[in-house]
């Protein structure tokens, strides 16, 4: 085999040349009819049909998407990348380089004996289950270049990429302090914050993410350590980022009153770029217009500030095998809750004293309370999904036109396809009943795709699947508003996204980048609806979502997936930070 590789070399033969496509390249350009060829894991050339010489493999495209792999920035894969070498559901979904360590919250550095506060924070800010992290993760390190060594140290399908979280970093120094919002950093505390911000981006983090947001707490019920963190540790951290020369600065934050130029004042210190959340929330539907505004302002300033979007509204996903659903904390399902799932799916369809105390006794809990407020915007989910729901089709709507109650209907949708079927409701992203401040905030020249979270939330959110969303909702199937061009859509998710962490090898299909590609069937796009799987470290769920219309994906030129399955083949890599990279502007 190494013989004949030799010999095709010297032939001047390529290992791939995929023809008769339409390429997309990731930079924003017009598609164009094209071939494309690969030599030793490397885009070789980019040509007119038949110029691009012979190959050991020949692929036809012919009526197919050429694209380059996904590279999705916004991922919490932190422990699943230690035990599972496919991390899916993303690498089901043509992403070939995945980035984690996102809001604040990660697993190094840590003190031997003190990882259960980090799976504490992991598992109440991002909704992994702590029995999962701690079966699954075997904390062979202590350092943050131990980690990274760590994840080098076995193959992925993908290439993967990681942050040092500010959420590990101050218990690491501060001890029990660093979760304690009366306490505050010294000063050599705060030398000592930065010496390991140094370290790790020497090492090769691709950055530091802090989460400022009251939404991110601990399983105990903790704030989040980096919310209270006051200027001279915020101070000190970005000088420490000056000092090292690279990196991007990750954050998630409410954006009250003063908190961007927090984070703007960290970037203009630390000389690097600012990558943040931009979402709309319900408790102010206008506030992602003037975080928006704020980014125009500092690109105007000469900053390098990027928003983070999603691409569908950001949903809880209610079934009868998830975490949430309507009748969750009700007495009377209670009774039922243990019980195997069909068992449970026949005394809901035919026990009618269970059902009409599910029906008519409503509970006053918070959480029942909350779920009284979420009926009128929940959804019947699909088959196949439908992400951009109409208000009429909202539960209560549909109750009030058939003469039910919004209750008794909530119950029969949940019971569907013997008690899988899923409900969605959307609590950020959706305030008007629709997706066009999505559409507003994906045009902008500022922002990227993000958001995603593959890896967290694994009960009751399933957005690893936003990349094939992008292309079949944005591009093709979208009929409640303006559609976006699919060249700005794929540069939003390949190039754009690459170029936002300094990787400049990868996301663009040209001469000399990395030979990371997606040959997709637009017409055949398509996503399954989601499901419940026990499949994680200690018999854990989870929510997955597969798709159709992918025929091919490569990593460095190995194909890693064929009309959705697995090669088996695991080409891919820690891609490491480096000082002589460029943030791309």
């Amino acid at each position: 085999m190494l013989r004949g590789r030799i010999d095709a070399y010297a032939a001047g033969m390529h290992d791939l040349v995929i023809v008769n496509g339409t390429v997309v390249d990731g930079t924003g350009a017009p598609a164009a009819s094209a071939d494309l060829a690969v030599t030793n894991g490397t885009i070789a050339a980019v040509g007119p049909a038949g110029s691009l010489g012979a190959a050991r493999r020949t692929l036809d495209a012919a009526g197919q998407l050429v694209l380059p792999g996904w590279v999705d920035i916004h991922t919490h894969y932190d422990g699943q990348a230690t035990w599972d070498p496919f991390l899916t559901p993303s690498s089901w979904h043509g992403v070939t380089t995945t980035v984690f360590g996102n809001c604040g919250v990660g697993f190094a550095p840590v003190r031997r004996g003190t990882e259960a506060f980090l799976i504490n924070l992991m598992e109440g800010v991002e909704d992994i289950p702590g029995t999962v992290l701690a079966e699954g993760i075997d904390f062979c390190w202590e350092s943050f270049p131990a980690y990274l060594d760590a994840l080098a140290s076995a193959p992925k399908v993908m290439d993967i990429a990681t942050q040092i979280p500010h959420g590990a970093l101050r218990f690491f120094v501060m001890g029990e302090r660093g979760g304690d919002h009366g306490e505050v950093p010294t000063t050599a505390e705060i030398a000592e914050m930065g010496r390991l911000v140094v370290e790790a981006l020497e090492a090769g983090a691709l950055g530091f993410s802090t989460s400022r947001t009251t939404k991110h707490r601990a399983k105990d019920g903790r704030p989040t350590p980096s919310l209270s963190a006051g200027d001279p540790e915020l101070d000190g951290i970005a000088e420490a980022m000056a000092v090292a020369g690279t990196g991007v600065l990750q954050a998630n934050s409410d954006f009250g009153p003063g908190e961007f130029e927090v984070l703007t004042r960290m970037a203009r210190i630390s000389g690097r770029p600012l990558s943040v959340l931009l979402l709309q929330v319900d408790s102010a539907p206008d506030l992602w217009r003037r975080t928006l505004g704020q980014i125009h302002q500092s690109r105007a300033e000469g900053l390098v500030v990027r928003g983070q979007v999603g691409v569908r509204p950001i949903g809880v996903m209610m079934g009868l095998d998830a975490t949430v659903h309507f009748f969750v904390t009700h007495p009377a399902y209670r009774s039922v809750a243990e019980l195997p799932l069909t068992e449970r799916v026949a005394r809901l369809r035919f026990d009618p004293e269970l059902r009409r105390r599910l029906i008519q006794e409503r509970p006053e809990d918070p959480f029942s309370t909350w779920m009284a407020r979420a009926i009128h915007r929940t959804f019947e989910l699909g088959n196949p999904p439908d992400y951009e729901p109409a208000p009429h089709q909202a539960i209560t709507a549909r109750a009030e036109r058939s003469g039910q109650s919004p209750w008794e209907l909530a119950l029969d949708l949940l019971l569907a396809d013997d008690g899988r079927a899923l409900l969605l409701h959307p609590f950020e992203n959706y305030c008007d009943g629709d997706l066009e401040v999505v559409r507003t905030m994906l045009a902008d020249p500022y922002t990227v795709c993000g958001l995603a979270d593959g890896g967290a939330h694994v009960a009751t959110i399933c957005d690893a699947s936003a990349p094939t969303f992008l292309l079949m909702h944005w591009a093709r199937d979208r009929t409640r508003g303006e559609r976006l061009p699919l060249e700005l859509l794929v540069h939003k998710q390949t190039g754009a996204t690459a170029a936002a962490y300094g990787l400049l090898d990868r996301g663009v299909l040209a001469p000399g980048y990395r030979a990371d590609v997606n040959v997709v069937d637009l017409a055949g796009l398509g996503l399954t609806p989601p499901q419940i799987r026990r499949d994680l470290p200690a018999g854990g769920r989870r929510l997955v979502q597969h798709s159709v219309g992918y025929r091919h994906t490569f990593v460095a030129g190995v194909e890693v997936a064929c009309d959705g399955e697995a090669t088996g083949a695991l080409p891919g890599t820690l891609v490491r930070g480096a000082k002589s990279v460029p943030i791309s502007v």
